[in-house]
């Protein structure tokens, strides 16, 4: 009798202890999707994006950032949810809605992401050489190696989320320092903040793609999947989760706009041109002189490596649309490893400017962004049935839509003036 109540007890705490162990994995899997979503869109194509554009348009850019935030609600809120009510990767649940869309979107997304993680090697190489001077290129490839043996360790999950948070927040911290001694025009800021002088869609659709638009739409909800935490039941938890990383991405993205501000409204001309352009980093290195650069080179390069995980991660679960061997453990680690080797050698065999790639591919994603949010809307207006609910917030499904709308319409009047970028077309 005591042996049985012995064995009794002892399977009790294992399954106490289990139950600890799986608590602990999902809170991780939960704050890593957080910052996993803020990072990638505070990425370094966003700090060039808001370099370039804060220095041709001025306090004027405070709107398309408004637009971008606003955009970045209605799309993350519904992406979230929907993934993560239907337990389904985006591109499993696309299909299950209508045949072949989720292969379409992973497509896309694949290209994005790849196109992504080139500029992020490039803003890893831009980083490090700002702050220690080495060449941009073999900063790329140092970049690409830490991402390399961060997924390759042998809890990769535990250690991303780890790593994100902790770059996530020293950003933050190094950048609102910078704003404060910047003395930007704040009261001009919010003025145009909802009042621009000047409206440019092709701007916007850039800082949109490069804040919400490709892989980055769907990386944090594919993190969360992780946590075990999905069904309609957990729909407040995610949407909370959500609104935290919108939180977190939104004030980064205006600290760092009014940081570039103080710099152009003091009469500083940032260099846009030119193979070695690095306005984000003069107008630091103009607050703070070498000190600044350095602090620069320190939050770009933060920029750029968590930007490269959350690209190679989010792009390679894609993967899984196309076989179920990737969908997780090591094929989905190798995976990973491999689209940021591929992304490696082709930026270091192009030889286009690092800054002009940050930019466009801003830009690129912004193009495809509405094609996977059209599909996602239908689902919430027609197919409910693969969300393990009847009802779905209507308010939600209303921005959704005219979220979708605006970035179909943004996107086909700025296809030229996107690929100007890199010397294609008008």
């Amino acid at each position: 009798m005591s042996e049985q109540q012995s064995t009794t007890s002892l399977s009790a705490e294992d399954e106490a202890r289990l139950a600890a162990v799986k608590k602990r994995t999902g809170r991780s899997a939960v704050i890593g999707a957080i910052f996993l979503m803020a990072t990638s869109a505070i990425g370094p194509g966003f700090i060039t994006q808001t370099a370039t554009f804060t220095a041709t348009m001025g306090a004027a850019f405070a709107f398309a950032i408004l637009i971008s935030i606003l955009i970045d609600i209605a799309v993350q809120l519904n992406v979230w949810r929907m993934i993560t009510s239907s337990g389904k990767r985006a591109g499993e649940l696309a299909n299950s809605a209508i045949p072949f869309s989720g292969h379409l979107i992973a497509l896309l997304v694949v290209i994005g992401g790849l196109a992504f993680n080139i500029g992020n090697i490039a803003g890893g190489g831009l980083g490090l050489n700002a702050l220690l001077g080495i060449d941009a290129k073999l900063g790329g490839i140092l970049t690409a190696a830490l991402a390399i043996v961060i997924f390759l360790v042998k809890k990769a999950g535990p250690v991303m989320d780890i790593v994100l948070v902790v770059l996530g927040v020293g950003m933050i911290i190094m950048t609102v320092v910078v704003a404060v001694i910047a003395q930007p025009p704040i009261g001009e800021a919010l003025r145009q903040t909802f009042v621009p002088d000047e409206l440019n869609f092709a701007t916007i659709t850039t800082i949109v793609g490069g804040t919400v638009g490709g892989y980055i739409t769907y990386s944090g909800a594919h993190r969360y999947l992780d946590s075990g935490l999905t069904g309609p039941e957990h729909a407040g938890p995610v949407m909370r989760a959500a609104a935290n990383g919108i939180l977190v991405t939104g004030i980064m993205r205006y600290v760092l706009f009014l940081a570039i501000l103080g710099v152009v409204a003091s009469g500083v001309a940032l260099d846009l041109s030119g193979q070695g352009a690095n306005p984000a980093g003069q107008a630091f290195g103009a607050v703070l002189g070498d000190a600044g650069l350095r602090i620069f080179g320190a939050i770009f390069w933060a920029a750029a490596i968590s930007s490269v995980i959350g690209a190679a991660y989010t792009s390679a679960t894609f993967l899984s649309t196309y076989t179920k061997k990737l969908a997780g453990g090591w094929p989905l680690q190798l995976a990973t490893v491999a689209f940021i080797v591929v992304s490696l050698i082709v930026y270091l065999s192009i030889g286009t400017a690092p800054a002009a790639i940050l930019v466009f591919v801003g830009g690129f994603n912004g193009l495809i962004l509405p094609i996977g949010l059209t599909v996602f809307m239908y689902i919430g207006w027609f197919r409910r049935d693969l969300l393990g609910a009847k009802k779905y917030p209507l308010w939600l499904l209303i921005a959704g839509t005219v979220v979708t709308l605006l970035t179909w319409y943004m996107g086909i009047v700025s296809v030229g003036p996107i690929f100007a970028l890199l010397g294609i077309g008008a």
